[in-house]
């Protein structure tokens, strides 16, 4: 059964003497508004006698900042220094029993931030009654400020600590006022990461650092095809490299195998290069990525499922008096997170505690309560920092293993991916293909555009059944795919088709899920509309989202007014009247593309190139990125985000493809899959559009259109298209 992507995404009680405030997440609003006696608190603060205040929370830190941001809007609010508040990681269980817990979606602060107002505002409202109950004063005369309340006629002060115990029995308010905008201290400013010290000195505690009492190591050997499985297998020269302790077949997981557990990490991975295993290859020995990309061209003589209809875009296309058409491709991507996945497992016969860099603890408790028949109160899963997320971590196959492992040796074990069981054996971004066709008048006004997706289900989420597969609205009702589904631009006649192909690859989310290649797609050929009819590209896309409107798409709405304020953004701040020209070597370029994310947030890009004029060597100079996501909760937090995320987008764009051949796997390490170097990398600027809309999110917004804006700028300074990713100067040559 199919789960859509979309919903997967983006998807209180006493404690000691002192004062504890819940709040209930919006995602679970509706649950709450039909039957309110059932309301469960998202997250708490605690503040105790000794005055400190602790945030539990709700999200994994995967270097988004949600261990800055959050407790940063609480203490807006509760009207405390930052460095006051005190960070527990939410676990699973009877205390955040219906609690979201996953990160996802981009959503963390902006999903959130409400609520830690709510819950701020009605602590500082409880503390202040009780003060002034302390005194025997009128409430209005006094006022919370840094951890205290003052008594302003008097100047009498007292802390939050001494009146957590008063506070805690004050009736609670049930619309406290909420700070204005103007009078934030924290929100909106740059606020530097509180856990960075930390982190850059190595003092951060990741999944792959956790030890517990008597742990011991393990690595996998996993079949080398897609779907394969372990026919036989001999560890006795395992067993005899010094250290090793056990030799276990595995079948949880995405890529089953044996693994191999010794006392460390360096005598498990000898183990495993001295074990055998015989392996049955299954029925994708065959698969070729290449072949694979054929197929789906192959399938734009197939009809599909309709996306989109607006107007009579075929017979437009058909009477237009010029006519465009061109197909890109987007390759398999993998997520290549500095950490490997991990898991530590201390699997028992009555209880299992886990330690995981993971998106979805509550994911990873509810399946080993499933799968093992353990009491709820009887297992722990426990959030570590992840050093990477991307997508990956969304599922639990990993914990999956190790968790299978600890059972079976019955001794707490740490099992570890290398780099290359990472790159080769976990799910990928699926491979994609995209024809669109336009058709313009003589005087260069478009008339229709039309636009064939071809890809595969993300199998992660679920495969759709028979049944569901007769539903021609599937795809449409969930707003896919994104970036063409949501295509904001006003042409007289638009027609979208999806086409789904069956591919052995497990593939799952990947950071911005579909965007990148659609958006690849749909800026690209944008680009070569302008073109075509002798407009400027960027005034072209202010012309299409004209008058500026907001588009309904389903549950979406499209803001086109808020695009074109970028844009104009991005043409004001890139001097974008004022090409630089070609020097006596080199030939400068410029591009730009566009996104929305789901209609909540707002990005346009700007790239500079520059390339050999015997097309030898391809530079980005720089990226300007301009955006409109709201409240800007952190802005030193936005900058990190967009830089990242362009990092991203550029190590896709310039470098990234993984190849299947012989039904696996081809890359395994950051040689062969690149990533971006130090050396490389181009100037990065954020630009944000004031805005008083409330937050939307920021995480991986900027991906998207890295590869367009690049593609766009090669053209301008070479005159060729770019329509495969990854860029290449043999390309260029081709």
């Amino acid at each position: 059964m199919r789960v859509s992507r979309r919903a997967f995404l983006q998807s209180s009680g006493a404690a000691g003497a002192g004062l504890v405030v819940g709040f209930q997440l919006p995602a679970l609003l509706t649950a709450a508004e039909t039957a309110p006696a059932t309301f469960q608190p998202n997250a708490y603060i605690e503040i105790v006698p000794d005055g400190a205040i602790k945030l539990w929370v709700t999200r994994s830190e995967m270097g988004q900042g949600v261990r800055t941001s959050l407790p940063a809007v609480l203490a807006e609010e509760l009207e405390v220094g930052l460095s006051s508040v005190r960070l527990e990681q939410a676990m699973p269980g009877a205390r955040f029993k219906g609690i979201r817990l996953r990160t996802s979606g981009s959503g963390s602060s902006s999903g959130t931030f409400r609520a830690l107002r709510v819950a701020g505002a009605t602590a500082r409202e409880m503390l202040i009654a009780a003060a002034a109950q302390t005194w025997g004063v009128d409430r209005s005369t006094c006022r919370a400020e840094l951890g205290s309340v003052v008594h302003a006629p008097s100047g009498r002060r007292l802390g939050y600590g001494g009146l957590a115990g008063k506070a805690g029995r004050q009736p609670v308010p049930g619309d406290p006022p909420l700070k204005d905008a103007k009078n934030f201290r924290l929100i909106g400013t740059r606020v530097r990461r509180t856990d960075g010290p930390a982190i850059v000195r190595g003092r951060a505690g990741y999944g792959i650092d956790v030890r517990v009492p008597g742990m011991l190591v393990a690595v996998m050997e996993r079949c080398p095809t897609l779907g394969g499985k372990v026919l036989s297998y001999d560890g006795n020269g395992a067993l005899k490299i010094p250290g090793v302790r056990h030799v276990v077949p595995i079948k949880s997981g995405i890529s089953t195998g044996v693994a191999v557990v010794a006392d460390n990490t360096w005598a498990a991975m000898k183990g495993r290069e001295a074990l055998t295993v015989r392996w049955d290859p299954g029925p994708n020995r065959d698969f070729d990525s290449d072949r694979f990309i054929r197929t789906m061209e192959d399938a734009f003589a197939k009809e599909g499922y309709p996306i989109r209809r607006e107007g009579d875009a075929v017979g437009a296309f058909g009477a237009a008096a010029r006519k465009l058409e061109a197909v890109y491709e987007y390759p398999f991507q993998v997520h290549a997170p500095l950490e490997t996945m991990n898991c530590t497992a201390d699997m028992r016969k009555d209880s299992c505690e886990v330690w995981a860099p993971t998106q979805t603890p509550e994911t990873a408790y509810n399946d080993i309560i499933k799968n093992y028949g353990l009491p709820p109160e009887a297992v722990k899963v426990h959030t570590t920092l992840l050093g990477g997320g991307f997508g990956r971590r969304l599922f639990v196959d990993y914990v999956h293993e190790a968790v299978e492992l600890s059972k079976a040796i019955g001794k707490p074990v740490q099992l570890l991916w290398t780099r290359p069981d990472d790159t080769r054996h976990g799910f990928f971004h699926p491979a994609s293909v995209d024809q669109l066709r336009a058709g313009l008048t003589g005087d260069g006004r478009p008339t229709a555009w039309l636009h064939k997706a071809v890809g595969s289900d993300l199998s992660m989420f679920g495969l759709p059944s028979e049944e569901e597969k007769k539903d021609p609205q599937r795809y449409a009702k969930d707003g896919s795919p994104w970036g063409a589904f949501d295509n904001p631009y006003g042409f007289p006649a638009m027609k979208v088709d999806y086409v789904p192909v069956d591919c052995p690859v497990p593939t799952g989310a990947w950071r911005a899920v579909e965007y990148p290649s659609r958006v690849f797609a749909r800026e690209s050929f944008l680009d070569e509309i302008a073109g075509a009819a002798g407009k400027d590209p960027l005034q072209l896309r202010i012309e299409l989202l004209r008058p500026g409107d907001v588009l309904r798409l389903g549950d979406q709405r499209l803001d086109r007014g808020r695009m074109i304020r970028v844009l104009e953004l991005a043409r004001e701040k890139t001097g974008w009247a004022d090409p630089k020209a070609p020097s006596q070597d080199r030939l400068p370029g410029r591009g730009v593309a566009l996104n929305t994310y789901f209609g909540e947030s707002y990005i346009a890009e700007v790239a500079e190139v520059s390339i050999a004029r015997d097309l030898s060597d391809l530079r980005v100079h720089r990226i300007a990125c301009f955006v409109d996501c709201g409240l800007v909760i952190n802005l030193a937090g936005l900058e990190g985000q967009v830089e990242s995320g362009i990092t991203w987008g550029l190590s896709a764009a310039l470098h990234g493809k993984i190849d299947f051949r012989n039904g696996g796997a081809r890359q395994e390490t950051y040689s062969d899959f690149r990533v971006m170097r130090m050396n490389e990398m181009p100037a990065i600027e954020t630009h944000v559009v004031p805005s008083q809309a409330p937050p939307s999110g920021f995480g991986e917004h900027s991906v998207p259109p890295v590869a367009p804006a690049v593609a766009n700028a090669v053209f301008d300074a070479t005159g060729r298209r770019v329509r495969r990713l990854p860029i290449t100067a043999a390309k260029l040559r081709d």
